[in-house]
């Protein structure tokens, strides 16, 4: 069985590259509106050729992503920083992000989520 899993394992890669995240959830918890949250996701590439993320695909301009613009080498890691502005949001916020490479399991999904709380000062408007 075990033979099985290594063959599929490998077979799956097909020799091309392979994002691994560390990580793909991350729950930023509650955060008051106006605030700004930031999360790293690190990853490595597993595969056997360079792995080249092109384009990061979010779903609002609240959200900002930064990621390295250069091959990362079989055996390399990297990290890719969200940036999530809360100042016109609020209540659940559940977001993903797709990162978009040549890796054999691209797209990714990078999911973020927490509760953004109104200020004090904004309940009493």
């Amino acid at each position: 069985m075990c033979g099985i899993f290594f063959f599929s394992f490998s077979f799956s890669q097909n020799g091309k590259p392979y994002i691994k995240f560390k990580d793909t959830k991350y729950n930023f918890g509650f955060i008051k509106q106006g605030h700004t949250v930031k999360t790293e996701y690190t990853f490595t590439n597993t595969g056997k050729e360079p792995l080249i993320i092109s384009n990061i695909e979010v779903t609002c301009g609240c959200t900002v992503a930064e990621f390295p613009h250069y091959p990362i080498n079989p055996g390399e890691s990297g990290m890719i920083l969200i940036t999530f502005n809360t100042k016109e949001k609020e209540d659940r916020q559940d977001r993903t992000v797709n990162v978009i490479s040549n890796a054999s399991n691209s797209p990714t999904k990078l999911r973020f989520k927490g509760v953004v709380t109104k200020n004090k000062d904004e309940k009493e408007k």
